[in-house]
């Protein structure tokens, strides 16, 4: 039986209309130095912060992955920001093999329909 939460327990535990998506990827990367690494990632985040995303991961010179979301505390990513960041890997010139996951809860993982808030 599907219990029915009030709105101010859905908003404290991120639920329904107060769900926070995000998603991951992955990329390979060719890079030579720690140092062509260090300057890659700065422009990542610069990125990922110009568009009031945050972004949890990390790599070396060879592979890197990550999970983006919001920088704000009930908003979430949305198709536009995996676009983007697609494209943004994809013309970097360092980054192949990207992959871009589809946009899940990112507190509970999976979209959860059994605490959904219709």
């Amino acid at each position: 039986m599907k219990s029915e939460k009030k709105r101010r327990l859905r908003k404290k535990l991120y639920l329904g209309e107060f769900a926070v998506l995000g998603f991951e990827f992955s990329c390979a990367l060719n890079l030579e130095t720690e140092d062509d690494y260090d300057s890659w990632l700065d422009q990542l985040i610069e990125f990922i912060e110009r568009r009031d995303l945050c972004m949890g991961g990390g790599g070396d010179t060879e592979l890197f992955s990550a999970f983006i979301c919001s920088a704000h505390r009930y908003k979430s990513a949305i198709d536009d920001d995996r676009e983007a960041v697609k494209n943004w890997l994809e013309s970097s010139g360092v980054a192949s093999n990207v992959v871009i996951g589809g946009l899940v809860d990112a507190y509970y993982g999976k979209t959860n329909d059994t605490e959904s808030a219709d």
